[in-house]
């Protein structure tokens, strides 16, 4: 599945080496969302690490980013994720960067969709650890 959401750059994250074949960055995007602002983590993987190199925080742009799930049994416990997998960045504005230095630029954005759903909001009482 494919989406699209728009906000401002709120963190962005060095990257990070997991494993010898495997490294991700992460960055957080500010959305507004009625009285409350949501704060949404994105993580970009492998050569798509680099795409956030000419933004900085505080920048309008729209996220392109795959939904994905998976589950985690430990100790007869089952716990789900849900990752956000960020493959375009781009300006809000629609006015490509003077150093794209990404081969992505020819991927067609998704259609729109809302800024944030309801399951957000329900997440944010959880008692996960992370």
């Amino acid at each position: 599945m494919s989406f699209d959401v728009q906000g401002r750059l709120h963190e962005i994250f060095d990257e990070t080496q997991v494993s010898d074949k495997f490294r991700k960055r992460e960055f957080v995007l500010e959305i507004p969302d009625g009285s409350y602002t949501q704060y949404i983590k994105f993580q970009l993987t492998q050569d798509k690490c680099n795409v956030l190199d000419q933004y900085k925080i505080g920048d309008e742009v729209k996220v392109t980013f795959n939904l994905s799930g998976k589950p985690f049994t430990k100790n007869g416990t089952t716990m789900y994720f849900t990752n956000l997998s960020a493959w375009r960045v781009e300006s809000a504005n629609g006015a490509a960067p003077a150093n794209t230095g990404n081969a992505n630029n020819n991927y067609k954005a998704a259609s729109p969709q809302p800024a944030a759903s309801s399951f957000l909001s329900d997440e944010a009482d959880n008692d996960l650890p992370f």
